[in-house]
């Protein structure tokens, strides 16, 4: 089944995705969108890391949740910096020293922290394992670096094992 489906998930992704975007469910263009969730996985197979198993899948739904409640309070936070006093906010360039020796699931982390208001990822540094990134305020770095480690690298460990 993995030699005409290398990730079946996607494959269902790209076909539904083909499916809403045309917006014809002519047989002609069903088939065109069944071609394309074949063959781009299959042709895009060598550029796809492995991904690492999930050990942990209900604390992934837990992260999942935690990412989604900061996403909406961090946006709350940012407008009000935002509308105040601008004088008063301390951007920074921070470098948070990793525990995860995964690429995969450090990128992950990178997502998450550019996901959330406030802040971006810049760099995952796989040699020093360093994940760099800007925060629209950080008064205290090492909170923030506290925080990324607390909230969302330990989880990942957690969810990956590693």
């Amino acid at each position: 089944m993995t030699r005409i489906f290398p990730r079946p998930a996607l494959s269902v992704a790209i076909f539904l995705l083909w499916a809403v975007l045309t917006n014809a469910a002519s047989p002609g263009t069903l088939l065109l969108g069944a071609l394309l969730a074949t063959g781009l996985p299959f042709i895009t197979r060598p550029f796809w890391p492995d991904a690492p198993r999930l050990a942990s899948p209900g604390m992934a739904l837990l992260l999942a949740a935690r990412v989604a409640v900061d996403i909406v309070v961090a946006n709350g936070v940012v407008a009000r910096r935002v509308v105040g006093p601008l004088g008063r906010l301390k951007p920074a360039f921070v470098e948070v020293p990793l525990d995860l020796r995964d690429p995969f699931v450090a990128t992950i982390l990178g997502s998450i922290v550019s996901l959330t208001p406030g802040t971006v990822s810049i760099d995952v540094d796989q040699q020093r394992w360093v994940l760099s990134l800007h925060a629209f305020d950080a008064p205290d770095p090492d909170a923030l670096i506290r925080e990324i480690k607390q909230r969302y690298e330990a989880p990942l460990k957690e969810i990956f094992a590693c």
